[in-house]
């Protein structure tokens, strides 16, 4: 198995070499490194990889709303330099912009409300679909054979739903585990798909945005607080066995609690992802910055190494967030005898 994850790290540092080596070559240091943040960060298009002077991109839809336009349709390519493929002020559609930082604007300044379906949804969407389709499959494998051996995509969930179910979700809530499972076990796929995924070259940084854990982890803030007991939110407000005066300092550091609880899953989930994305990357920038095929070479080396501590860190990664919900939706729902807090 090690073999397998090695001979694929290493063919996936090498594609990726390969497709960067032309448009970083010649340029200052800032151009052959400028493609880091490009993958990091979220984007109006899906650029694939550059042959040469071929940009392989996907066009994405730039979907914006003001009240006195309406809404409006528009593709990101509106936006280019049709030969450079270049985003600016100066490349300006309809009144709108994608600045070189790939902000939408307008011209004239005016507000607006963007929806656009940029990489990261897409990339989103795509997880969600292979989710769904993983999930649905082996639930159809079940349906029709019934209690058998796992075989194709049952193969891969059913350890995963047993282990969420039985190692996290029971051992972490309770005796209330199972409405909780599925959305655990929808937690940890989601993430763990985003993660591994967002590994393979030209691929979006999906998990390792902001906005996609911090939606995350609301879902886990509302789900906790809402399944939280009277003996929950009396430890909050009214901890038991403190003295009146101390529930004056006690009390704002539980409400701070709640919401520290959630940014923190945020966080590490955020910067872990982004992290892992930026070393990789960097590791390969190298061999462009000093243009040496030593560097080069072992660049790729530590490169091959590192995508291997990535596939760890994306389980990881899935495994740590739902463990930490289900720990925070079991303090939530745990019931509390009288004499515990004696």
């Amino acid at each position: 198995m090690t073999r397998k994850l090695l001979a694929l790290s290493l063919l996936l540092s090498a594609f990726l070499l390969g497709f960067s080596s032309p448009t970083f070559a010649a340029g200052s240091e800032e151009d052959k490194t400028s493609f880091i943040m490009h993958h990091v960060v979220d984007s109006h298009e899906w650029h694939f990889a550059t042959i040469g002077h071929t940009h392989v991109t996907l066009p994405l839809p730039v979907i914006v709303y003001s009240a006195d336009r309406g809404l409006e349709f528009f593709m990101s390519t509106d936006f280019q330099n049709h030969e450079t493929h270049a985003f600016g002020k100066e490349y300006a559609h309809e009144g709108y912009f994608i600045d070189d930082h790939d902000h939408l604007g307008r011209v004239d300044g005016a507000s607006f409300t963007e929806f656009s379906i940029t990489k990261n949804v897409v990339m989103m969407f795509l997880v969600i679909f292979i989710v769904a389709y993983v999930s649905l499959s082996a639930a159809s494998h079940y349906k029709k054979n019934g209690a058998v051996a796992p075989k194709g995509a049952a193969a891969i969930i059913e350890p995963i739903v047993i282990f969420v179910r039985d190692e996290i979700a029971h051992k972490s809530i309770g005796p209330k585990y199972k409405k909780y499972v599925p959305y655990l076990i929808t937690l940890f796929l989601f993430i763990w798909f985003g993660n591994l995924l967002g590994l393979l070259p030209g691929a979006a940084n999906m998990t390792g945005n902001i906005a996609v854990t911090l939606t995350l982890a609301v879902l886990t803030f509302i789900i906790t607080n809402v399944s939280g007991n009277k003996d929950y939110w009396k430890h909050v407000f009214a901890t038991p066995g403190v003295p009146i005066p101390m529930l004056l300092i006690i009390v704002p550091v539980e409400i701070i609690g709640l919401f520290t609880k959630p940014f923190a899953l945020m966080v590490r989930l955020f910067v872990a992802i982004t992290a892992g994305h930026i070393v990789i990357l960097g590791f390969i920038a190298l061999g462009f910055i000093f243009e040496s095929y030593t560097i080069g070479i072992v660049s790729t080396i530590m490169v091959t190494f590192i995508n291997i501590i990535e596939l760890l860190v994306a389980t990881i990664q899935a495994y740590v967030f739902t463990l930490f919900t289900a720990m925070y939706i079991g303090g939530a729902v745990a019931e509390h005898a009288h004499d515990d807090h004696h």
